[in-house]
């Protein structure tokens, strides 16, 4: 059965009929047409559909879009603003961090996350807060990178 589900999406009030029962990575993609967040593994181990709830990085694949009602739900689409990057988005152009890209997107809202909660992580901090994205092209080195120089970039540039 079909409810009117309300949350913030990407800085705008929403609200869609759907059934509560979707996951909302289906519901972001299919419905709203917000492809960066991508279908992995669907069952929350690679990361590739982290969103930011309420700025915490979720598994979009994970979580109903019930759940997910009276949220601020965040998607790599809503990270720019004013046709600016994002500094994560930003860092991992600088430092190469994409190669194929298919985990980017994940990779990109979980760092956030991240540096949102600790914005200046040790080397062993940024490890242990990415060791449940996926990357299989071995991207990790520039990924670190990429979020040393985000963290940087978010406090100012100190």
């Amino acid at each position: 059965m079909e409810e009117t589900i309300k949350f913030q999406l990407n800085g705008k009030k929403t609200e869609a009929l759907i059934d509560p029962g979707q996951t909302l990575l289906w519901v972001l993609r299919n419905h709203f047409g917000l492809t960066g967040t991508k279908f992995g593994c669907g069952m929350g181990f690679c990361g590739s559909c982290t969103v930011l709830i309420d700025n915490e990085p979720v598994r979009s694949c994970q979580l109903s879009v019930g759940e997910a009602a009276g949220k601020n739900i965040v998607t790599i689409e809503g990270l720019s603003s004013d046709g600016k990057l994002h500094p994560v988005q930003k860092a991992f152009v600088e430092h190469d961090s994409l190669q194929c890209g298919y985990c980017t997107p994940g990779m990109i809202m979980n760092a956030t996350g991240l540096l949102l909660k600790n914005p200046s992580p040790t080397v062993e901090e940024i490890k242990k807060g990415m060791e449940d994205n996926y990357c299989r092209c071995g991207a990790h080195k520039r990924i670190i990178e990429a979020v040393q120089t985000a963290s940087k970039d978010m406090k100012g540039g100190k």
